[in-house]
């Protein structure tokens, strides 16, 4: 049996934002080699933007690599389907329609490509570089400017028979509530817990209490940052914004714990850095709103990926996913 030599198997991660892409060589232990970035609204056609891609990163490649073997690509990308290897009708980039993305990477770079969204990619990393090392059942939130996820049972992700699986997010938690500004759904998680969410909700209250420290902000400058400010300076108004937000989070969680069980729910994103005002509220509603089998089993746990590199760590780990 021969052995293989991990130390000399690199994968390339990618990670496409609407506007920027990330990119970075990274090897089995989740160090990055090399990362770099372009923007991705300047490329009109996906052959442009590959092209692009592979005039950065070849160089990379050839200095860095020498001796060592390129494994594969893994993408993370709005909806990216895992299945088919496509980013399908993404509304926040530049090209329309179905794009047989990994079959481009695939013939640019002459290496085996693997996609999925980013909030799964962001649950893989976790499960292979992070705080789920060595987790079966957990459940990966992305609190950005939306709101994403991905789920894990025994082991995998749940993709679903189409690969799209897992759009919590998009979940509705309060029926007839606040409309979503893209979709037009009306009291999805994303339109209160996400950046964008805290942000209207901050705007809301504060037109209430003219007496907030909000209120010193102009409109433009409201948002998840600002209100976190304010609520370390312990105004009343911005504490309440984390905690009806951490309220709305709570109660979806305690919804998806018992739809699969999980051992811990990991939150990772901007809004995060609120820490306690919005933890501990999520962690009260989650529990006060579970059946009593599922009480006190399920943790609530920041992630351990570096902010910056949590998406290019996490396309790679698509790499090494068995």
């Amino acid at each position: 049996m021969s052995v293989v030599d991990l130390s000399k198997q690199v994968a390339l991660g990618i990670d496409i934002g609407g506007t920027n892409t990330k990119f970075g060589l990274v090897n089995h232990r989740g160090e990055i080699l090399i990362k770099g970035s372009l923007p991705t609204d300047q490329y009109s056609t996906p052959e442009a933007f590959v092209d692009a891609l592979h005039e950065q990163i070849q160089p990379m490649i050839d200095e860095h690599c020498e001796g060592k073997k390129i494994e594969g690509i893994g993408v993370g990308a709005p909806n990216a389907n895992y299945y088919r290897g496509t980013i399908e009708l993404a509304p926040n980039l530049p090209w329309k329609g179905v794009i047989n993305f990994a079959d481009l990477m695939t013939a640019k770079f002459n290496s085996p490509c693997k996609m999925t969204n980013d909030a799964n990619a962001a649950a893989l990393g976790e499960m292979m570089y992070g705080a789920a090392r060595g987790m079966k059942d957990f459940i990966m939130i992305t609190l950005g400017t939306g709101v994403g996820s991905g789920i894990v049972s025994g082991g995998h992700l749940i993709y679903g028979h189409d690969g799209f699986a897992g759009e919590l997010g998009h979940t509705i938690v309060k029926p007839g509530g606040r409309k979503h500004w893209s979709t037009g759904s009306e009291g999805s998680l994303e339109a209160y817990a996400s950046a964008t969410g805290i942000a209207i909700t901050a705007k809301k209250m504060r037109a209430e209490f003219p007496d907030s420290m909000l209120n010193q902000y102009p409109e433009e400058a409201i948002n998840s940052k600002t209100v976190h400010e304010c609520a370390l300076k312990e105004d009343p108004v911005a504490v309440e914004v984390f905690r009806y937000t951490g309220q709305k989070l709570g109660e979806a969680l305690a919804n998806f714990v018992m739809f699969s069980s999980p051992e811990a729910i990991l939150l990772f994103g901007g809004v995060i850095k609120a820490g306690d005002f919005i933890l501990k509220p999520a962690k009260l509603h989650m529990e006060r709103n579970l059946l009593p089998i599922f009480r006190s089993k399920v943790r609530l746990v920041f992630s351990e990926l570096d902010e910056a590199d949590a998406a290019i760590l996490g396309a790679s780990a698509l790499v090494w996913e068995k």
